[in-house]
């Protein structure tokens, strides 16, 4: 990876945290899951979403994402594939119990909410707009593009995968109120209309 300014990095830094402070899919899906189905589960969707991030910052390297996103057949195959993908995880959260996992069943839970975790930031496109459209203004054009790239992507993960950890134990932490069947139900619903509302948003905001 390339060395850059401590100016640079803290600047991205910031604009990675008011992006990751803005209402969006990982947010909403991270809240709905862990005050369902408690943190251990928010942290394995985590892991995934920080995977899946990763590895389009990667494909920005290599500019993958640059070819897709001036592809019309890819980019509306894609945008479509994560607004159902979205809309298919906030129907799960509908009408999902409460009931955690048994402890024979943990490993495979995990398996399964870090899958979903990285599907759903592979299937984003806004992702791929953000190291196309924004992490490109803090590259320096003198120096090589590949290692500047691949860097800020890793501080755009570690920036996300704090905010995400955070609303994970936001979320648990209040796993005690919702232990009233009737009260849980309430929540759980509400915040999957929230995310059924992004999907919709992310397919109008990504129309083109």
């Amino acid at each position: 990876m390339i060395a850059l300014s401590l100016e640079t990095l803290l600047a991205f830094a910031a604009t990675c945290l008011v992006i990751e402070l803005t209402p969006g899919p990982n947010m909403a899906y991270l809240a709905v899951l862990s005050a369902s189905v408690g943190r251990r589960a928010g942290f394995a969707a985590t892991l995934g979403i920080a995977l899946g991030l990763l590895i389009v910052g990667l494909a920005a390297a290599l500019g993958l994402a640059a070819i897709i996103a001036n592809s019309r057949l890819f980019y509306q195959a894609l945008r479509w594939a994560g607004v159902i993908y979205l809309l298919w995880l906030a129907w799960e959260g509908w009408r999902a119990g409460q009931a955690s996992p048994g402890k024979a069943q943990a490993e495979t839970e995990d398996s399964k909410y870090f899958v979903r975790g990285l599907v759903t930031n592979l299937l984003n496109p806004k992702a791929g707009v953000f190291y196309i459209a924004i992490l490109p203004t803090f590259v320096d054009e003198s120096r090589p593009l590949i290692g500047q790239t691949i860097t800020l992507s890793v501080v755009y993960v570690a920036v996300a995968t704090l905010v995400h950890t955070t609303i994970v134990l936001l979320a648990d932490a209040g796993r005690p109120w919702l232990e009233d069947e009737r009260r849980s139900a309430i929540v759980r619903r509400a915040l999957a209309l929230v995310l059924a509302g992004i999907a919709l948003w992310l397919l109008v905001a990504t129309r083109r």
